[in-house]
């Protein structure tokens, strides 16, 4: 009788980037990072706006402000910004039906 072995050789070794890949991961980071800031900043100019104004797109002051309060540095205010006017956004559509 023979015995055949069988060797199944998996390379785990991890691969390195090539240096086109680096870059594109260094300009994705670098523009992930100022996108984070052009929005900070817009949002400081939402704060120009009057109460009517911010009622008009579904925000109020005091949701500009926890927006800022619940992000960290590098993360993204708009995105609670938008959750916060979805939000008031159904709210208000589901009173409408209501009434």
């Amino acid at each position: 009788m023979r015995t055949t072995d069988r060797i199944l050789e998996l390379d785990c070794s991890p691969t390195s980037l090539t240096f086109a890949q680096r870059v594109a991961r260094g300009f994705a980071t670098l523009s992930s990072v100022l996108r984070v800031f052009r929005n900070r900043m817009e949002i400081n100019r939402l704060h120009e706006l009057d109460d009517k104004q911010l009622e008009d797109i579904g925000l109020s002051r005091i949701d500009l402000t926890s927006a800022f309060l619940a992000s960290t540095f590098f993360e993204d205010p708009s995105e609670h910004l938008t959750q916060f006017a979805r939000k008031r956004g159904r709210r208000s559509l589901f009173r409408s039906q209501r009434e």
